[in-house]
Protein backbone atom coordinates (compact mmCIF):
# COMPACT_ATOMS: atom_id res chain seq x y z
CA UNK A 1 0.00 0.00 0.00
CA UNK A 2 2.43 2.56 0.92
CA UNK A 3 4.30 1.71 -2.37
CA UNK A 4 0.63 2.31 -4.34
CA UNK A 5 0.54 5.83 -2.16
CA UNK A 6 4.27 6.74 -3.38
CA UNK A 7 3.72 6.05 -7.07
CA UNK A 8 0.49 8.13 -6.39
CA UNK A 9 2.24 11.34 -5.16
CA UNK A 10 5.11 11.19 -7.72
CA UNK A 11 1.93 10.57 -10.18
CA UNK A 12 0.46 13.72 -8.88
CA UNK A 13 4.07 15.48 -8.52
CA UNK A 14 4.32 15.03 -12.30
CA UNK A 15 0.47 16.30 -13.39
CA UNK A 16 1.50 19.38 -11.61
CA UNK A 17 4.84 20.32 -12.58
CA UNK A 18 3.42 19.87 -16.38
CA UNK A 19 0.36 22.03 -15.39
CA UNK A 20 2.76 24.82 -14.56
CA UNK A 21 4.48 24.80 -18.02
CA UNK A 22 7.85 24.87 -16.74
CA UNK A 23 7.58 28.92 -15.78
CA UNK A 24 9.41 28.76 -12.78
CA UNK A 25 8.32 32.73 -11.93
CA UNK A 26 10.93 33.93 -14.37
CA UNK A 27 8.53 34.82 -16.75
CA UNK A 28 9.36 33.11 -20.63
CA UNK A 29 13.06 34.99 -20.62
CA UNK A 30 15.46 32.23 -21.54
CA UNK A 31 18.92 32.75 -21.41
CA UNK A 32 20.04 30.85 -24.84
CA UNK A 33 24.19 29.84 -24.75
CA UNK A 34 24.26 29.02 -28.06
CA UNK A 35 24.51 26.50 -30.58
CA UNK A 36 26.50 24.63 -27.65
CA UNK A 37 24.94 21.55 -25.58
CA UNK A 38 26.91 22.86 -22.41
CA UNK A 39 27.90 26.24 -21.66
CA UNK A 40 29.82 28.22 -18.82
CA UNK A 41 28.17 30.82 -16.75
CA UNK A 42 29.05 32.35 -13.28
CA UNK A 43 25.90 31.87 -10.97
CA UNK A 44 25.49 33.97 -7.72
CA UNK A 45 26.78 31.39 -5.04
CA UNK A 46 27.53 28.40 -6.64
CA UNK A 47 29.78 30.54 -8.83
CA UNK A 48 31.32 29.00 -12.88
CA UNK A 49 29.04 26.23 -13.56
CA UNK A 50 27.96 24.21 -16.46
CA UNK A 51 24.56 25.16 -17.75
CA UNK A 52 22.25 23.51 -20.63
CA UNK A 53 20.74 25.48 -23.44
CA UNK A 54 18.37 27.34 -21.82
CA UNK A 55 21.18 28.77 -19.10
CA UNK A 56 19.98 26.59 -16.73
CA UNK A 57 22.62 24.38 -14.02
CA UNK A 58 23.34 21.01 -14.60
CA UNK A 59 24.06 18.24 -12.01
CA UNK A 60 25.03 14.85 -11.49
CA UNK A 61 23.61 12.16 -8.54
CA UNK A 62 26.48 10.50 -6.70
CA UNK A 63 24.56 7.34 -7.37
CA UNK A 64 25.15 7.80 -11.15
CA UNK A 65 28.85 8.35 -10.85
CA UNK A 66 29.33 5.23 -12.89
CA UNK A 67 27.16 5.72 -15.56
CA UNK A 68 24.42 3.42 -14.92
CA UNK A 69 20.97 5.21 -14.72
CA UNK A 70 18.50 4.90 -11.61
CA UNK A 71 16.71 8.49 -12.32
CA UNK A 72 13.86 6.94 -14.09
CA UNK A 73 10.15 7.91 -13.71
CA UNK A 74 9.26 9.85 -10.77
CA UNK A 75 12.38 11.18 -10.36
CA UNK A 76 12.68 12.95 -13.60
CA UNK A 77 9.30 15.19 -13.24
CA UNK A 78 11.98 16.90 -11.06
CA UNK A 79 15.26 16.11 -12.22
CA UNK A 80 15.34 16.33 -16.40
CA UNK A 81 17.91 14.41 -18.33
CA UNK A 82 19.99 17.08 -20.66
CA UNK A 83 19.46 15.56 -24.21
CA UNK A 84 22.36 16.07 -26.64
CA UNK A 85 19.53 17.46 -29.27
CA UNK A 86 20.13 16.09 -32.95
CA UNK A 87 24.26 15.35 -32.44
CA UNK A 88 26.89 14.86 -30.75
CA UNK A 89 27.09 17.24 -27.60
CA UNK A 90 29.24 20.41 -27.62
CA UNK A 91 30.78 22.18 -24.86
CA UNK A 92 33.62 24.03 -23.03
CA UNK A 93 36.51 21.87 -23.19
CA UNK A 94 37.51 22.68 -19.47
CA UNK A 95 34.29 20.56 -18.74
CA UNK A 96 36.07 17.02 -19.72
CA UNK A 97 35.11 14.65 -21.84
CA UNK A 98 30.98 15.03 -23.30
CA UNK A 99 29.39 12.08 -24.40
CA UNK A 100 25.99 10.64 -24.56
CA UNK A 101 24.07 7.57 -23.15
CA UNK A 102 21.06 5.60 -23.86
CA UNK A 103 18.70 5.44 -21.18
CA UNK A 104 16.24 3.00 -20.32
CA UNK A 105 13.56 4.60 -21.98
CA UNK A 106 15.59 4.79 -25.24
CA UNK A 107 16.43 8.67 -25.22
CA UNK A 108 19.71 9.50 -25.18
CA UNK A 109 21.69 11.85 -22.41
CA UNK A 110 24.40 14.00 -22.38
CA UNK A 111 27.09 13.01 -19.88
CA UNK A 112 30.58 14.44 -18.26
CA UNK A 113 33.42 12.14 -17.82
CA UNK A 114 30.77 9.17 -17.86
CA UNK A 115 28.19 11.01 -15.20
CA UNK A 116 24.48 11.43 -16.23
CA UNK A 117 23.40 15.04 -16.44
CA UNK A 118 20.17 16.45 -15.18
CA UNK A 119 18.92 19.78 -15.05
CA UNK A 120 16.90 20.62 -11.43
CA UNK A 121 12.68 21.05 -12.05
CA UNK A 122 13.18 23.86 -9.43
CA UNK A 123 15.81 25.91 -11.08
CA UNK A 124 15.21 28.75 -13.85
CA UNK A 125 18.02 30.42 -16.08
CA UNK A 126 20.36 32.58 -13.52
CA UNK A 127 19.10 30.86 -10.34
CA UNK A 128 20.60 27.31 -8.78
CA UNK A 129 19.01 25.69 -5.86
CA UNK A 130 19.93 21.91 -6.19
CA UNK A 131 22.73 21.48 -5.44
CA UNK A 132 23.46 19.34 -2.45
CA UNK A 133 19.64 17.99 -2.53
CA UNK A 134 19.10 14.88 -1.88
CA UNK A 135 15.69 12.40 -1.93
CA UNK A 136 14.34 9.42 -1.85
CA UNK A 137 12.70 8.68 -4.95
CA UNK A 138 11.09 5.46 -6.44
CA UNK A 139 12.95 3.29 -3.81
CA UNK A 140 16.63 5.34 -4.73
CA UNK A 141 18.17 7.99 -2.55
CA UNK A 142 19.79 10.34 -4.40
CA UNK A 143 22.33 13.31 -3.77
CA UNK A 144 22.55 15.80 -6.67
CA UNK A 145 25.33 17.89 -7.03
CA UNK A 146 26.13 20.98 -9.32
CA UNK A 147 28.75 20.29 -12.05
CA UNK A 148 31.14 22.93 -12.02
CA UNK A 149 33.23 24.58 -15.23
CA UNK A 150 36.34 21.87 -14.46
CA UNK A 151 33.15 18.61 -15.05
CA UNK A 152 33.97 18.41 -11.07
CA UNK A 153 31.36 18.29 -8.68
CA UNK A 154 31.60 19.88 -4.85
CA UNK A 155 29.68 17.12 -2.44
CA UNK A 156 28.90 18.56 0.93
CA UNK A 157 27.44 22.01 -0.52
CA UNK A 158 26.29 24.65 1.98
CA UNK A 159 22.62 25.34 2.19
CA UNK A 160 22.28 21.68 0.92
CA UNK A 161 18.67 20.72 1.18
CA UNK A 162 17.38 17.41 2.46
CA UNK A 163 13.97 16.00 1.62
CA UNK A 164 12.27 13.48 4.16
CA UNK A 165 13.55 10.00 3.48
CA UNK A 166 9.99 8.28 4.32
CA UNK A 167 10.07 6.04 1.11
CA UNK A 168 8.49 8.45 -1.11
CA UNK A 169 7.81 11.91 -0.04
CA UNK A 170 9.77 14.60 -1.13
CA UNK A 171 10.63 18.43 -0.15
CA UNK A 172 10.19 19.79 -3.60
CA UNK A 173 7.43 22.70 -2.42
CA UNK A 174 3.67 22.69 -1.98
CA UNK A 175 1.27 19.25 -2.70
CA UNK A 176 4.42 17.36 -3.25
Amino acid sequence: MKTLMASGVALAAALALAACGGGGGGGTTSSSTGSDTLAVRDLPQVGSVLVDQSGKAVYSSDQEASGMIICTSACTAFWKPVSPGAGRPTGPSSAGRLGVLKRPDGSMQVTVTGKPLYTFAEDSPGKATGDGFTDDLAGHHFTWHIIHSSGKTTAGAKGATTAPSDGGSSDYGPGY
